[in-house]
């Protein structure tokens, strides 16, 4: 399948690929949520998440605009399957974890870019970004291998360009899974993060050739 640059919301795609990418968005959410478990030591839940296939700007829309500041985690994925995967955060969102790790590691937090901070945000960029590769990988049995992810405050428009620029090909769709991550005993939100996944061109026809799901 070739999604061509018109595709602007989930008429593209067959209910049948839609549903195979939003459990791929359930997995990987309940891969983190285990995982960020562990990481905050109190019970976290995810909501099932928001699956669609948007176009460039369509994507910086749901992420505030394009001059939005947010907390950009990113790493660049290459195998079989490649592209750009990106968590897009509140600035607030990205403090108040910080704040939270580094006070149970008995340390004060004091920038959001300081050493400590950074170091803090790139171990929740591994457990997210990471869950959802695996969810990807194991789904497609295709490999797949992470970079070490970055961590940057910009506005939304000048992250995601960046994603773009470095794909070999520019690419006109833009995978989004929304995704909430919250605290089960006070019902309060831990993580209300956009995934972005802007794919190499051939990788999204690899994708659902992988997952065996038929144009009909």
């Amino acid at each position: 399948m070739v999604i061509d640059s018109s595709c602007k919301s989930f008429s593209c795609l067959s209910n049948e690929r839609l549903d195979l990418i939003k459990e791929v968005g359930n997995i990987g959410a309940g891969h983190a949520a285990t995982a960020l478990s562990t990481m905050f030591n109190k019970r976290i839940e995810m909501k099932v998440p928001f699956v669609n296939v948007l176009t460039f700007q369509e994507a910086l829309e749901i992420t505030g605009g394009p001059e939005n500041t947010v907390v950009g985690l990113y790493l660049r994925v290459d195998g079989e399957i490649s592209g750009n995967l990106f968590c897009l955060l509140t600035v607030e969102q990205a403090e108040k974890m910080a704040s939270e790790m580094l006070e149970k590691q008995g340390a004060d937090y004091t920038s959001l870019l300081d050493r400590m901070s950074i170091s803090v945000l790139k171990e929740v960029a591994n457990i997210i970004l990471g869950a959802f590769i695996s969810a990807i990988s194991d789904l497609t049995k295709l490999p797949m291998y992470p970079t070490v992810p970055s961590i940057n405050v910009d506005m939304a428009g000048a992250l995601i360009s960046f994603g773009l620029i470095e794909l070999s090909q520019a690419s006109d769709v833009v995978l989004v899974i929304n995704t909430s991550l919250f605290e089960a005993e006070y019902n309060q939100t831990v993580i209300d993060c956009n995934l972005l996944f802007i794919l190499d061109n051939p990788s999204y026809e690899k994708l659902f050739h992988a997952i065996e799901v038929s144009d009909k």
